[in-house]
């Protein structure tokens, strides 16, 4: 049952489609969490995997947190399952492949978090996302304070949080909160080209120019750098993929990466 909630699809060149599978709103219930987490268990354990794909079934992205299932949890309860949650969010961004998040009608509370939680966003022009937990007396407890800080500065954040407002894509791209806008309904489409576009690169290199990028970006800048000389040195120096690279430059022809 759990597997029906997040749907996956592997498409060719290793890219991986994940589609939230919970109507009307896709709200992230217990169940959802579960299945997601499961998903990117298989994920993490495919070596063939390259770029993954995330959206929402049906009109929306996700309307966030299942707040018919909080009305009937047992406050107590209520740390374990944000536990759950903040865990398998901060494992989606540290996962091997680049993630993109493909952002249809809503991405509001944990839905706005889980995108937060990917490499990239692309959301339809009529999307709207938002952080409107405060309105219900929570805060954003998936890592929202955070990662939405991180991304559009703390005076954008803080109005975003404190207002609990709405926000459209147009605008969350002039913030730099998605990094482009498409056609309604075509947002699927433009990630998964963005998707087989980073998959023709060689694996080892963007998953370690990710880690470089993930890592190092709290970091003093003499400490990233040295991660980056790290990476390098141990990931992509070895590789055969560099060789591959190397000599299809010099023949003339398109490379043939096999993520070794």
């Amino acid at each position: 049952m759990s597997e029906e909630l997040v749907g996956r699809k592997t498409e060719e060149d290793g890219v991986e489609i994940l589609v939230l599978k919970h109507p009307p709103v896709n709200a992230l219930s217990t169940g959802v969490i579960e299945a997601l987490s499961g998903r990117v268990r298989e994920i993490e354990n495919s070596p063939t995997s390259r770029v993954v794909v995330l959206t929402g079934d049906g009109q929306y992205f996700s309307a966030g947190a299942d707040v018919k299932e909080m009305a009937m949890m047992d406050l107590a309860e209520a740390p374990k399952v944000v536990a759950r949650g903040l865990e398998l969010f901060g494992r989606i961004e540290a996962m091997r492949p680049p993630v993109i998040a493909s952002i249809n009608g809503l991405a509001l509370g944990g839905g706005l978090e889980l995108a937060l939680a990917c490499d990239l966003r692309i959301a339809g022009e009529s999307a709207k996302l938002g952080a409107p937990e405060t309105k219900i007396g929570l805060l954003p407890a998936y890592g929202g304070t955070q990662r939405l800080t991180r991304l559009i500065g703390a005076p954008k954040a803080r109005e975003l949080i404190f207002t609990a407002s709405m926000i459209p894509a147009s605008e969350a791209l002039r913030l730099g909160l998605v990094n482009k806008v498409v056609s309604a309904g075509q947002e699927l489409r433009a990630a998964r080209d963005l998707a087989h576009t980073i998959a023709q690169n060689a694996p080892k290199a963007v998953q370690a120019a990710k880690r470089a990028i993930r890592e190092g970006r709290d970091k003093p800048l003499a400490e990233g750098l040295a991660l980056e000389s790290e990476l390098f040195e141990k990931e992509v120096l070895p590789s055969d993929d560099l060789r591959e690279g190397i000599a299809a430059f010099v023949e003339r022809r398109p490379p043939k990466f096999k993520g070794a």
